[in-house]
C-alpha cells in the first residue's frame, strides 16, 4: 500500500515523496509585491517537499489585496522570482506558484478608492488587511463580461510569468472565498447570465480560466485548489456536491497535475463546519492524485494515502513552523509550534529562524 515518503508523479513533475508545502501567506514582499531575497531562503530551507505550493501570487493589482504580497503580473516582479525558483531547485526541490485573485476580499485602499470585482455585488463579513490596519470589506462591483475577459487574460499573463520565472508550475486558487470561490458558491453568486444560476454556469469562470493556465504552462504543469465544505470567509454553497464533483471531473477529463482540496471539520482549528466532507464523491470521478489538506497530524495523514482517500498531504503551518518537515515526520519528532504574531510581519523572526531537528 502507498505510503506518504513513497514518490509520486504529480503530472510532469516527479516528486520524491506525498508532503506537500500548502500555501501560506506570509506578506515578505515589497509594497510593488516584489519578492525579496529573504523569499528565497524561507522557500529553500522547505525543498524536502514533495513539491511546496508558494503563497498565494496576485495576478494583477486589482486582485491583489494583501500587503506585500507578491504578484506575477510585472517583469520586476518576474525577476525578482527567479532567485527564489533557482534556490529551490539548487536544494532539490520543486515549487508551483499559486495564482491569486481575492475579489471582493481586495480593500479599496489597494485599488485607489475604487469597488473591488466579484460574481456579484455582495460585501465579504469581518474585515481586511491593508497597510493602514484591518478596515471593514466594501461591496463588490459584479463583474461585466468585459472584466471577465480581462480577468482571464491577467491569468494567462501571471501563468505565462510564472514559467518565466522558473516555477515547475502553476496552481489556480480556486479556494477560501477568493474570486473563483465567489463564482462557484451559491450565496455569493447571485448571477443571471452564463456565469450564474445552476452548478454548470457557475463552474463556468473555473473552467475557462483553467483552459487559459493549460494553454500557457501545459496541463501536466497545472493544479487546482478548492474548498468545498462550509463556509469561507462569507462564501458557502448550500450543495457542494453538486458544484464540486462535476467541476472536479471535468478537471480531471483535462489531465491536471493535481487537485487539492482544503477540507473544514467540525473539529478544525482553523475553520470549522458540519457540512460532510465532499474528497469521498471526489476520489470517485476524479483519477488524477488527489491531495488533501486541513489539520492532518503524521497518523490521519498516513491513514489517508495508506486507504487510497488521497494521494498526497498538503501541510500548511507544520512548513511554515519546520522548516525540516519532512525529516520530523519520517522521524515522528516532536513538531515546533507556529508563532501566530509572526506570521505577517516583514522580518527574518518567525520566518527563517525556526529551529531544525536536532540542531
Amino acid at each position: 500500500m502507498p505510503n506518504l515518503f513513497d514518490p509520486i508523479q504529480l503530472g510532469d513533475v516527479a516528486a520524491p515523496n506525498r508532503i506537500l508545502m500548502s500555501p501560506l501567506t506570509r506578506g515578505r514582499g515589497t509594497r510593488a509585491h516584489v519578492p525579496t531575497p529573504i523569499m528565497a531562503d524561507y522557500y529553500a530551507q522547505r525543498a524536502a517537499a514533495g513539491l511546496i505550493i508558494s503563497e498565494g501570487t496576485g495576478i494583477s493589482r486589482e486582485g491583489l489585496g494583501w500587503p506585500y504580497a507578491p504578484g506575477l503580473w510585472t517583469d520586476e516582479q518576474v525577476e525578482g522570482w527567479k532567485p527564489v525558483t533557482d534556490a529551490v531547485h539548487a536544494a532539490g526541490g520543486r515549487i508551483f506558484a499559486q495564482l491569486w485573485h481575492m475579489g471582493r476580499i481586495v480593500h479599496p485602499s489597494f485599488l485607489d478608492g475604487a469597488a473591488p470585482l466579484s460574481a456579484s455585488a455582495t460585501t465579504a463579513p469581518h474585515t481586511a488587511h491593508t497597510y493602514d490596519g484591518k478596515q471593514p470589506y466594501a461591496e463588490a462591483r459584479a463583474a461585466t463580461l468585459d472584466d471577465i475577459a480581462r480577468t482571464l487574460d491577467d491569468y494567462s499573463l501571471a501563468a505565462r510569468n510564472a514559467i518565466r520565472a522558473g516555477f515547475d508550475g502553476v496552481q489556480l486558487h480556486a479556494a477560501n472565498g477568493y474570486l473563483i470561490d465567489q463564482f462557484l458558491r451559491d450565496n455569493s453568486n447571485l448571477r443571471d447570465d452564463d456565469y450564474g444560476g445552476p452548478p454548470e454556469n457557475r463552474a463556468r469562470l473555473l473552467r475557462e480560466v483553467v483552459a487559459r493556465l493549460i494553454a500557457e504552462a501545459g496541463a501536466g504543469r497545472t493544479a487546482v485548489r478548492f474548498s468545498p465544505n462550509g463556509d469561507t470567509q462569507g462564501v458557502f454553497d448550500s450543495d457542494p456536491e453538486s458544484v464540486f464533483v462535476p467541476a472536479a471531473k471535468w478537471l480531471g477529463d483535462q489531465n491536471i497535475a493535481f487537485l487539492e482540496l482544503r477540507e473544514q471539520a467540525p473539529d478544525g482549528t482553523f475553520g470549522r463546519s458540519d457540512q460532510p466532507r465532499v474528497s469521498p464523491a471526489i476520489r470517485e470521478v476524479f483519477r488524477q492524485p488527489l491531495i488533501l489538506n486541513q489539520d492532518y497530524t503524521l497518523a490521519r495523514a498516513q491513514e489517508e494515502v495508506a486507504s487510497g482517500h488521497a494521494d498526497g498531504i498538503a501541510f500548511g503551518r507544520a512548513f511554515l513552523a519546520n522548516p525540516d518537515l519532512v525529516e520530523r515526520l519520517r522521524a515522528d519528532a516532536p513538531l515546533n509550534a507556529p508563532d501566530i504574531a509572526t506570521f505577517y510581519t516583514r522580518g527574518p523572526e518567525g520566518y527563517v529562524d525556526y529551529p531544525r531537528f536536532g540542531g
